[in-house]
């Protein structure tokens, strides 16, 4: 006869082999167009208020995209100051779009961070079921 506690613990040991399972083989769908681009803006008001010594989170200091899914930076200048990301002047009001193509680790010089730099990680494209795994995973 089973005990009550190895039945839910047998259960539970096999509702966590059928999530990995689904975790490493359900495909991740390639995205297309604007599915692909991940957005950032820059708010009004984040020169003057950095001048002031406002200690701001506006951008995160590290961002992560994964090629084929989540591959197109796209910032926007919503401030009343030019701002710079990289070799890129944008003005107020625009928006600049940066699609990757290899898998690496970037810097770029970025004046809405208080360091003036922003780290983009783009990771490869999750091909097998351990990638898929770790890619779910690390988005939770």
């Amino acid at each position: 006869m089973r005990s009550p506690l190895r039945s839910v613990l047998l259960a539970c040991g096999a509702v966590g082999v059928a999530v990995l399972a689904w975790a490493g083989l359900a495909p991740i769908e390639s995205r297309t167009g604007a599915d692909r681009e991940e957005l950032f803006e820059i708010p009004r008001g984040t020169w003057a208020r950095r001048m002031s010594g406002e200690d701001l989170g506006i951008l995160p200091d590290e961002i992560r995209l994964t090629l084929g899914i989540r591959d197109i930076l796209v910032l926007r200048n919503l401030d009343e100051v030019p701002q710079i990301f990289g070799p890129t002047l944008m003005m107020p009001g625009q928006s600049f779009r940066l699609p990757f193509e290899q898998a690496a680790e970037y810097q770029f010089a970025c004046t809405a961070h208080a360091s003036g730099q922003m780290r983009v990680i783009v990771y490869p494209y999750p091909a097998t079921p351990w990638a898929r795994i770790i890619w779910r995973a690390r988005r939770l």
